[in-house]
């Protein structure tokens, strides 16, 4: 209630109604957890509850001013954060394909513990350079999956950096929107936005079942399809609710990759409109302005 208050006369009652309420771990100095003291007790015995709390603080606040549906964006997260609004992104990630694997393992490990609003920093937010083509080619395979994420979101500090305006310590980061890497990235990322757009109605029916369910939205393949023993081993590929299997692509230079499509559906390749039985392997072509996307037709 005492930060609340705060935040309502400087920020809420200025017209501010959705915050970015950032680091929630809390952060620490020293990582020697058994150190710290937090109202409730060791921070080795609460702390993995700080970030619900904070949420909650938040949420509840907003709710006694009258807001039907608070939303924060939070780095981090535990069990129950979902009540309070948590929109829950992985914070300050490396640009780099090997960071971009671990955002699709941490999607999915979220969306396990019923926290179903999730994203990442597109192209990660440290060490992108917007003239490289690697870190482009990074960024276009990133967005193809953002497509298929709870919610698309970007953001990043990219290289080079200006200089510093007003007299700020540290200079700015160079633009980041979509038409801020060339025509040609512009022209698929643009592609990507119309897509991601006409799966809005879609969505809003994975987000209603997460509500009503606790389904994640984007789900392990063994979520959906317990009895396929296949697909309790597969590591990199997942259904964007039950209608779409998404097959990423996490390296740099690849333009195909094998995908599997599970046993008991059927399975239209959305990019050559061809049908196929599940309980096999197929070989997909992956160039640069899409990655292998697959609809469950008996879904």
């Amino acid at each position: 209630l005492f930060v609340w208050n705060r935040i309502k006369r400087n920020y809420y009652q200025k017209g501010v109604k959705h915050f970015w309420l950032d680091e929630a771990e809390p952060e620490y100095t020293t990582y020697d957890f058994d150190n710290y003291r937090l109202h409730l007790g060791r921070n080795s015995q609460v702390g993995n509850i700080y970030p619900a709390l904070y949420a909650r603080g938040f949420y509840e606040g907003e709710k006694r001013e009258g807001e039907n549906n608070p939303i924060s964006l939070i780095r981090s997260a535990w069990a129950g954060s979902q009540k309070y609004g948590a929109l829950v992104w992985s914070g300050d990630i490396d640009s780099s394909f090997r960071s971009f694997k671990y955002q699709y393992q941490a999607g999915l490990n979220i969306g396990l513990a019923v926290i179903p609003w999730w994203t990442s920093d597109i192209g990660g937010f440290h060490g992108g350079s917007s003239t490289d083509s690697e870190f482009k080619e990074l960024l276009i395979r990133w967005f193809e999956f953002a497509v298929y994420c709870p919610v698309l979101r970007m953001h990043g500090d990219r290289e080079p950096h200006e200089f510093p305006i007003d007299n700020q310590v540290e200079g700015t980061g160079a633009p980041n929107e979509i038409w801020s890497f060339g025509k040609e990235t512009f022209d698929i990322l643009r592609k990507q936005v119309n897509i991601r757009e006409s799966l809005k109605s879609y969505i809003n029916s994975c987000m209603n079942e997460a509500y009503e369910k606790g389904y994640p939205v984007m789900r392990t393949l063994f979520f959906e399809f317990p009895e396929d023993k296949a697909s309790w081993n597969i590591e990199d590929e997942y259904m964007f609710g039950r209608k779409y299997l998404v097959a990423p692509i996490f390296e740099f230079g690849k333009r195909r990759r094998q995908v599997y499509l599970p046993l008991g559906s059927r399975w239209k390749d959305i990019n050559k409109g061809s049908i196929r039985s599940g309980g096999i392997w197929i070989n997909c072509e992956a160039p640069l302005d899409r990655i292998p996307i697959f609809e469950r037709v008996d879904y």
